[in-house]
């Protein structure tokens, strides 16, 4: 998971802090030690490191801190000021023109899922009422145009292309066709290279110059640390970003680029891709990664995904049958099936504040080839079985675990502990009802 390192140095420095009556300046310059030798490990820029922890330390050694009751929970606090500040200080919103139509002109290297993030974000423009033209400007990849093509049908958006011409040509023409064609937002696709060279630069120069794009937004993968900063670096200085999007977010990234890029270059990060399906890109919110990054969790963000996933009719009535112990097993799948189109289960499970390493080892125990096997069982049950699993007898076990290619024995596992499952349920909707009810009960996953 992304900062995953990063996150559980900072957090074991932040419980020494913590454990403090009283913090000394002492005590304030052994944890930016710390904290430094922590984002050096984590590939963030030795120059943005250095401007990091200094601010830090001259907040933390001030009167109000080293005065204060909680002096840890106050360096906390500026850890997360600084860290939210470092990383662009709030959301930077895409720059819609207002005459139509707004050119986004996406560029970045081969390999960093640049075609696929055009995908991605002329998705997330059609969810906003938007109607985006994708345009082939990369003619020289095999296959580009045509996996354009493929993604553009999946998204729903059209994709303009003029075969092997000049991608110059192309984006002039691309305009025409969007004003013909009542599209308000044309999003460029453009040609990448292994590496960054001057012919590359030029084209994308003369496209920019030919279209006057809104935006020109580079594509990095996250992954690469300090070298996506690098590359982020040239392609400012050559074209004038107005923003990055990093990918493979969800990947093992240590977080360098993201935490450098906006202090290295003056590019804010847009957005962020979370995964490789097409609905797998959300807007970067600076605070809310901060809160992430030192382990606080992004209650935001995951309330945002649940209304995005979740029918709140369907959610009343799915509470009304808990409540009445109606909730069955073609209930449970549904909602199962509806959190795991939520994302990958160690995602949602970051955004819970508190959970820290608490949380690596809940997905240890519920990960997600254990999802896929009870969805099979599950599946593998008639409606009627799964409505009532009482009538579920020893003969039925054998087909459903035949059909679903477990054993006998992960059937009764399941069909038990859904049970046990279907009363703590209850219960947790009844807390809401009885009044001076102490301590919550444990939370057992049926599988």
């Amino acid at each position: 998971m992304a900062f995953e390192g990063l996150t559980d140095r900072l957090q074991d420095i932040f419980r020494k802090l913590r454990g403090k009556g009283k913090i000394t300046e002492e005590d304030v310059k052994v944890a930016m030690r710390e904290i430094r030798l922590a984002l050096l490990e984590a590939d963030v820029n030795f120059k943005v490191v250095k401007d990091f922890v200094n601010r830090v330390r001259d907040r933390a050694v001030g009167q109000e801190v080293l005065s204060s009751l909680t002096p840890g929970q106050q360096i906390v606090k500026i850890v997360h000021d600084e860290m939210t500040a470092l990383m662009g200080g709030s959301e930077s919103k895409l720059n819609l023109s207002s005459k139509p139509p707004t050119v986004i002109m996406v560029v970045g290297l081969q390999g960093s899922g640049k075609t696929t993030t055009v995908a991605k974000l002329a998705k997330t423009l059609i969810k906003q009422g938007r109607r985006p033209l994708l345009v082939a400007c990369d003619i020289y990849r095999p296959a580009a145009i045509k996996q354009l093509q493929v993604l553009g049908e999946q998204t729903g958006a059209p994709v303009f292309s003029m075969g092997q011409n000049n991608p110059v040509d192309i984006a002039r023409a691309s305009l025409e066709h969007a004003r013909s064609n009542n599209r308000d937002i044309v999003i460029l696709d453009t040609a990448g290279r292994l590496h960054i060279n001057e012919e590359l630069m030029e084209e994308l120069a003369n496209i920019k110059k030919q279209v006057d794009p809104d935006e020109i937004l580079l594509v990095v993968d996250a992954m690469t640390g300090q070298d996506a900063v690098t590359v982020a670096e040239s392609f400012h200085a050559q074209l004038g970003l107005t923003g990055v999007i990093l990918t493979k977010l969800d990947g093992d990234t240590r977080g360098g680029a993201a935490l450098s890029v906006k202090a290295v270059t003056g590019c804010p990060i847009k957005f962020v891709g979370t995964g490789e399906k097409l609905d797998a890109l959300e807007p970067f919110y600076p605070d809310r990664m901060a809160s992430r990054i030192l382990g606080m969790g992004d209650i935001l963000s995951l309330v945002e995904k649940a209304q995005a996933t979740f029918d709140q009719e369907k959610a009343r009535e799915m509470e009304r049958k808990i409540r009445k112990q109606e909730f069955t097993l073609e209930d449970f799948l549904q909602q199962m099936q509806q959190m795991r189109s939520m994302g990958p289960l160690e995602d949602l499970l970051g955004m819970i504040p508190g959970l820290g390493k608490q949380m690596r080892e809940l997905k240890g125990q519920v990960d997600e080839k254990e999802l896929a096997q009870v969805e099979a069982i599950i599946l593998s049950m008639t409606p009627a079985e799964r409505r009532d699993p009482s009538i579920i007898n020893g003969s039925r076990k054998k087909r459903i675990a035949r059909g679903s290619g477990t054993r006998v024995q992960d059937v009764n596992r399941l069909l038990k502990q859904f049970e046990e499952s279907r009363k703590l349920m209850k219960q947790f909707a009844d807390l809401g009802t009885k009044k001076g009810r102490r301590g919550m009960p444990p939370i057992k996953f049926p599988f």
